[in-house]
């Protein structure tokens, strides 16, 4: 069983078809593409836990560097070993004279902006500084908030392949409104992009966007409902990174879009916390995974940012996904394997990990919450507990929506 596991594994970062290699970029091979693996990884993990765990969270750290040599122009580790946006920093409500001494010291400022109140300016490092050494420099400078542009990833697998071919479209005209943060959806007409080359189609965003509204075969688990869409990897390299997360969070706030969907992990920053409470105070409700990495990786963020409802996953057994990782603080399950999502181009195909757990739980919260409004949060989030199926801690406060899983044929 030891030697199996770590056959997959070694196949999987090796080759780039396992379980987690497409979890870096849509510009990469995505997990979805070696799903077959994921299913007998899990189950020989399942038999060992702590070396599976420790075997996965090596597979992440050996992502990470496979990116960075993969994109060395675009893609750079910060200080704790995360991918970034290579030779860009971000100041979070910035020092105007803070800014003017890194510009004397061979800093270039690419862009300034306000999200909601929260002010931000990205500054690029002079050639041939680290991301940690320009972060000391800043901090001798005075900057109080200042970190590198980290990427977030995808965390789901979509097969390669449709197993059924495109149907009908699902039903639509629904009064209810749902925010997604991804790669773009294919055929939805009210989508935006904030990465260069978006709006365009993905699998994994197309796949997320069939849980909550349905498409063809997918019934999704708020049919018909009205999708909103920020595309925040398009053709990017450097895409899905809190810069561009923010700015999605805020326009889709500025739209009234009362429950976000962000199927999406990296760490903690400090310019998308600031955005996700600011969005927050406005009535929005974040619905995000806790990522496939395993137990023994890192906080995934947003789902462990205060307030965000941290989902993870379970298969057709309710057993939660062995490679489901973990946040700081789990308030649901729901369905996240052994299951179908919708292909880019309609039709239906196999789907596992976090990501297709993360976008039943919004569905369902939007059912319960219309509006923005933050005081009926407490009520709306009261109402998905009365109908969650309580199994233990494992779980948060329950499995939500156990029988929205679209069943693999």
């Amino acid at each position: 069983m030891k030697a199996r596991l770590a056959s997959l594994l070694a196949a999987a970062s090796i080759t780039g078809t396992g379980t987690a290699e497409a979890q870096l970029l849509p510009a990469m091979p995505r997990i979805g593409e070696l799903a077959p693996a994921l299913g007998p990884v899990a189950d020989t993990v399942a038999g060992i836990p702590e070396r599976g765990a420790r075997a996965l969270e090596a597979l992440r750290i050996d992502r990470v560097a496979a990116l960075v040599r993969r994109y060395p122009d675009r893609i750079a580790k910060d200080p704790q070993g995360f991918p970034a946006r290579a030779g860009e920093l971000v100041l979070t409500d910035p020092d105007a004279a803070v800014v003017a001494a890194a510009t004397r010291q061979g800093y270039r400022e690419i862009e300034s902006g306000d999200l909601l109140g929260v002010r931000f300016t990205r500054l690029a490092v002079p050639s041939g500084r680290s991301l940690a050494a320009a972060i000391r420099d800043l901090r001798r400078l005075g900057a109080s908030d200042v970190a590198a542009d980290q990427l977030h990833v995808e965390s789901g697998a979509v097969a390669a392949a449709p197993i059924v071919p495109a149907g009908a479209a699902g039903p639509s005209g629904a009064a209810l409104q749902v925010g997604v943060i991804d790669g773009g959806v294919a055929d939805a007409p009210d989508q935006r992009g904030f990465a260069t080359g978006a709006p365009r189609p993905s699998a994994h965003g197309s796949a997320v966007a069939s849980l909550i509204a349905g498409r063809g075969p997918i019934r999704g688990a708020a049919p018909g409902a009205r999708l909103v869409v920020a595309d925040v990897y398009g053709a990017d390299p450097a895409g899905g990174n809190a810069t561009a997360i923010a700015k999605a969070l805020a326009w889709l706030a500025a739209r009234g879009v009362p429950v976000v969907n962000v199927s999406l992990v990296g760490p903690a920053n400090p310019l998308l916390a600031r955005v996700v409470a600011a969005v927050q105070a406005r009535g929005m409700l974040i619905v995000a995974p806790v990522g496939n990495d395993g137990p023994a990786s890192p906080p995934s963020f947003p789902a462990s940012y205060p307030g965000v409802v941290a989902v993870t996953g379970v298969d057709a057994r309710n057993r939660v996904l062995i490679e489901a990782g973990r946040a700081t603080h789990l308030d649901y399950a729901a369905p996240g394997a052994d299951m179908m999502a919708s292909a880019a181009d309609g039709g239906a195909v196999a789907v596992r990990g976090t990501s297709f757990a993360a976008p039943l739980v919004a569905a369902t919260l939007a059912r319960a919450y219309p509006s923005a409004d933050p005081g009926r949060r407490a009520a709306a989030l009261g109402s998905v507990d009365r109908g969650a199926r309580p199994l233990g801690p494992r779980y948060g406060r329950g499995i939500v929506c156990g029988d929205c899983r679209t069943q693999p044929h």
